[in-house]
């Protein structure tokens, strides 16, 4: 045998090993992913923000424009407008209708007020 014929190696790579943490890596993220992915899509599909089923269903909320006058609060509109119901509730009401994100008014400003 001769001397150049003793030092050939082979041209072939050595098998891909991987340890269990590379197993647990290359399995674990892609499901991991693939569970967030579903969660996302059911909560999706799932969630109750539903206006309504149909245009039919849909209901106007009677209302009138009241301008705030100086001296003038939330409750004393809601007593006002709707003397018969919980004052609690009628504020609640004119907070949603005007999207206002406090609890105060201003002289002048118009507001939204359900007249049930």
């Amino acid at each position: 045998m001769s001397a150049s014929s003793r030092h050939q190696v082979s041209a072939s790579p050595a098998p891909l090993r991987l340890t269990r943490r590379g197993r647990i890596v290359l399995i674990g993220v892609p499901l991991v992913l693939l569970a967030v992915l579903l969660l996302s899509l059911s909560g999706f599909f799932n969630s109750p923000a539903k206006a309504s089923d149909s245009a039919a269903d849909l209901a106007v909320t009677p209302t009138v424009t009241v301008t705030v006058q100086p001296g003038q609060s939330l409750w004393t509109i809601a007593g006002a407008v709707d003397p018969d119901r919980d004052a609690r509730d009628v504020v609640a009401d004119i907070v949603q209708l005007n999207n206002l994100s406090a609890g105060s008014v201003l002289p002048g400003q118009q507001l939204f007020v359900p007249t049930h």
